[in-house]
């Protein structure tokens, strides 16, 4: 069966700090105005989650169009191979090598910090979990939590996680739409409130919370976070390129690239194409606006809109992408290896 564009059924997560705000990316959401739906997971193919993150159970992106409909992502790159893969090595277990969201932060997210690689290495159940923020919208003010102030020691953090002063001790910068964020394993980080982001990242959603807000009814994992933050700014500019990017009249930005994967953000006006050339495979997230993606020298075609997330497999080969409303598209691409 000839391989095509695969849309993924996203699974939502209620959380505590969420809201309703994906519902403005077209997304017809679980329950009612009382529903805080926190996270979309957008491509997830985990056997296993943190209790304290996704559940404890296994997450299992499904597709939702064409042949393949309500098969698994782990089935599907199971039965197709390097037809889906290209050269890129999935997880130990088969899985894929990212998880893609979407989080809507009506409230501060816990400041938290993820095993860095000294703990993961001593700790066979803790993964690394290396993540980008790309901002989708923010209330004016909002902020991201982004490291920990230089001068800080370890011994002056853990009386501010004491006595609540913990933001006093985090560098926070402005969330402004259209900016991207590259947070490696071992950042201190908090999503502040009113941000809707998607995030990509690393397969794992291993996460130690230093401090959450006044809330009491979650966990915190004191002792763990301390052992794994690093203390100090954060120097992510070797990931953050920032580099624009002009490819046939299109304008773009490459905003990530580290030993995981890179994300590069195409601006297509109504009407215009991004065409996509390579065999590589790539997941293509619609931020904004909705089109149509044409492959197979154009004879078949899949409709796309806002909140749409589609794995584009390596055996699709050359494809465009139309606006029929002015799209923005995030470009997401794992090294080979």
């Amino acid at each position: 069966m000839p391989l095509y564009p695969l849309l993924l059924e996203p699974i939502y997560k209620e959380k505590v700090w969420g809201g309703r705000a994906l519902e403005r990316l077209g997304r017809t959401l679980p329950g009612g105005a009382e529903t805080r739906i926190g996270e979309s997971w957008e491509l997830a193919d985990l056997d296993v989650t943190s209790p304290s993150g996704g559940g404890g159970a296994g997450a299992h992106s499904r597709i939702r169009n064409g042949p393949l409909r309500e098969r698994t992502l782990r089935e599907v790159i199971r039965d197709f191979g390097a037809l889906v893969t290209g050269g890129v090595r999935m997880t130990p277990s088969g899985g894929f090598p990212l998880l893609v969201k979407y989080l809507d932060a009506r409230e501060n997210l816990s400041v938290q910090v993820h095993p860095s690689p000294a703990w993961a290495a001593a700790h066979p159940d803790a993964h690394l979990k290396s993540e980008a923020w790309y901002v989708v919208d923010a209330d004016p003010g909002a902020v991201i939590y982004k490291g920990v102030r230089a001068g800080t020691t370890r011994a002056a953090f853990e009386a501010a996680i004491a006595d609540g002063s913990v933001a006093e001790m985090l560098i926070s910068v402005p969330a402004r739409a259209g900016a991207c964020h590259y947070l490696p394993s071992g950042t201190c980080h908090a999503l502040g409130a009113g941000i809707v982001v998607a995030e990509v990242q690393t397969p794992s959603d291993t996460t130690f919370r230093v401090f959450d807000w006044g809330r009491t009814d979650r966990e915190l994992h004191v002792a763990e976070a301390l052992e794994c933050i690093d203390f100090g700014p954060v120097d992510v500019s070797a990931f953050e390129p920032g580099t624009e990017l002009e490819e046939a009249g299109l304008e773009g930005s490459h905003l990530v690239e580290c030993e995981h994967f890179g994300v590069r953000r195409w601006a297509v006006p109504e009407g215009r194409e991004r065409v996509r050339a390579g065999d590589a495979m790539e997941v293509l997230m619609v931020v904004r606006g909705d089109g149509v993606i044409r492959w197979g020298e154009a004879a078949h075609q899949l409709e796309i809109r806002s909140g749409d997330t589609v794995l584009l497999p390596a055996a699709l080969g050359a494809a465009s992408i139309e606006a029929r409303s002015e799209m923005d598209l995030l470009e997401i691409g794992v090294p080979p290896g």
